[in-house]
């Protein structure tokens, strides 16, 4: 059998048969991916099938609410802090939430004037707010610096569901 014969279809099937049994398999395929019970597992196959590396998802924070902080244009100075610390406060009355802290930069006038990186005056900017925090009695162990963010001239503060860090105990 050749390759064109097997392309052909056979007498009497249209080929329009064809791509409607594939859309038909896809669509099966599709409904089995939404009915999975074990979507975790399920996340890891595809990505694993993809050769994506693995992910312990169980490790990724739940974003629940966020704050932005403003900055002047190539300056890693707070414009207006006064709402960080009582939103910082008030989101970790619950001991499973956290803080997460990425700095942005707008590009290309918004730099770092020392190095021209916007990259390194967003971590600044993520670094300052994280230390206003700080001393301003926001506990260091409930704040995590993100990788900075992108687009905007501010630093977004995020809380964040983390669950609890010992299983045996309650809330």
């Amino acid at each position: 059998m050749t390759e064109d014969a097997v392309l052909d279809p056979p007498p009497g099937r249209p080929l329009w048969l064809w791509t409607l049994a594939d859309l038909a398999l896809l669509l099966i395929g599709f409904f089995v991916l939404v009915q999975a019970t074990d979507r975790q597992a399920l996340a890891r196959g595809l990505r694993e099938g993809f050769g994506g590396e693995a992910v312990d998802t169980a490790t990724i924070p739940i974003p629940l609410a966020a704050a932005a902080a403003s900055f002047a244009p190539g300056s890693a100075i707070l414009l207006s802090p006064d709402t960080l610390v009582d939103f910082a406060i008030s989101s970790l009355r619950d001991p499973r939430a956290s803080l997460r802290v990425s700095g942005g930069a707008e590009g290309a006038g918004d730099v770092d004037p020392a190095t021209g990186s916007a990259d390194l005056l967003a971590t600044d900017r993520a670094r300052t707010v994280v230390a206003y925090l700080i001393g301003h009695g926001v506990s260091a162990d409930r704040i995590l610096i993100a990788p900075a963010g992108g687009g905007r001239r501010n630093a977004l503060v995020t809380v964040s569901f983390t669950g609890d860090h010992n299983p045996g105990t309650k809330p």
